[in-house]
């Protein structure tokens, strides 16, 4: 599987993501690159006065943005990702989508850190960087085995620890179904310190109640088997209430549209990651 996905992330780096991969995402920031000679037009607030003084004529210092990208991705393993009314569950396709970035980063030379959050706990793969080490992290992370669907349903998202896990303007990448529970503790403090970008994982049936009569669905969060129906007004109106407060919650973390994406299990994970990337170019503007 990583192979397959390892050839499509080469063939759109070199077509449809060329360029937009490193527009998207910021690097470290401005670092000193040489001094130079003063021209007209030049910001005099960037005057090296040492060198000013000693060569007698007035230098300016020059930067260059250090483009080298750390990203941490999170990715948070909850039995309702199991949940799936096509041919894939919610978490295959997010699984996937994890892979693809991963995969994505280390085209790029970009360095993945990976923190795996799961209701027995969590782990954290150190930064990374090369094919050979993404490719065994992104493995690492397939070969996960699904949470007991009969046990805790919350993720153990080790919040403190992540404010550590990663340089700087990181690229934080939160992976998850996002369901409506307010911020966590120390949310305002990680966006400030990273670059936070939320890919949300829904199954079709979120979006939109099944609508040719009754389905027996089984719920992975409580093992129980249900009946669903968009006929009913009252499941109707209960489905509806869930989705804007889910859909209200996701806002609220990622307020800008272009840091935050939602996916549908039976999406092409590789086109959505590029229309993401579209987005963020046309905000944050090109190389």
């Amino acid at each position: 599987m990583l192979r397959k996905l390892e050839w499509r992330v080469r063939h759109a780096v070199e077509s449809v993501l060329s360029g937009e991969y490193k527009s998207s995402f910021r690097g470290k920031g401005m670092e000193f690159d040489q001094v130079v000679k003063y021209e007209y037009g030049d910001d005099v607030r960037d005057i090296d006065w040492n060198v000013t003084a000693r060569l007698g004529d007035p230098y300016v210092k020059r930067y260059v943005e250090e483009r080298e990208v750390t990203l941490l991705l999170l990715f948070e393993d909850r039995p309702s990702l199991q949940f799936g009314s096509g041919e894939r569950s919610k978490r295959e396709a997010l699984l996937e989508l994890s892979s693809l970035l991963m995969l994505l980063s280390a085209v790029n030379g970009d360095r993945v850190s990976l923190i795996y959050a799961s209701p027995e706990g969590y782990q954290f793969t150190k930064s990374a960087s090369g094919r050979g080490r993404v490719m065994h992290t992104a493995a690492t992370l397939l070969g996960k085995p699904p949470p007991n669907a009969l046990g805790s349903q919350k993720a153990q998202v080790p919040w403190k620890y992540l404010l550590r896990a990663a340089p700087r303007h990181s690229v934080f990448v939160w992976l998850s179904d996002f369901p409506a529970r307010g911020k966590p503790e120390g949310w305002n403090a990680l966006k400030k310190r990273y670059q936070p970008v939320g890919f949300r994982i829904e199954d079709p049936w979120e979006r939109e109640l099944p609508k040719n009569g009754e389905q027996s669905v089984f719920d992975p969060v409580s093992g129980q088997l249900f009946n669903l129906s968009g006929k009913s007004s009252s499941q109707r109106a209960a489905h509806e209430k869930w989705k804007l407060e889910r859909d209200k919650d996701f806002r609220e973390l990622f307020p800008v549209d272009s840091d935050r994406l939602t996916l549908q299990a039976g999406e092409d994970a590789l086109d959505a990651i590029v229309r993401l990337f579209h987005k963020r170019t046309l905000r944050y503007g090109r190389s």
